[in-house]
């Protein structure tokens, strides 16, 4: 009896190493997008879909552009912001005082306080 493998030379996953003679692969064609840092990236689309005009780069995640001389540019980080700092641009101070006074007026009804 042999060493217990019952299939040699194979391994979970593989597959074919050529394509199969029946099946006749997509036309496809590459594009070239270039980042900001130098790094050229070549996806491999259909030939009959719209290649998009940026990709991202997967060396350093900065978007990548059509046009080597002229790439993308890196993208500006927003600083955080919390809560109170996106009630402070929807609301005034003005507002904001009417809105805690109707609160205040409501709780203290509740209470049996006016």
């Amino acid at each position: 009896m042999a060493s217990g493998n019952a299939i040699r030379g194979g391994r979970v996953g593989s597959g074919p190493i050529r394509p199969d003679e029946r099946c006749v692969p997509a036309p496809a064609r590459a594009v070239t997008y270039w980042c900001a840092n130098g790094h050229r990236v070549e996806p491999t689309f259909a030939a009959d879909a719209a290649a998009p005009a940026r990709w991202e780069c997967p060396r350093c995640g900065l978007p990548a552009g059509r046009d080597e001389q002229a790439p993308p540019r890196r993208p500006r980080s927003e600083p955080y912001k919390t809560h109170l700092a996106y009630l402070k641009e929807r609301r005034s101070d003005a507002e904001g005082a009417a809105i805690l006074a109707e609160a205040l007026r409501k709780l203290r009804q509740r209470r049996g306080e006016e």
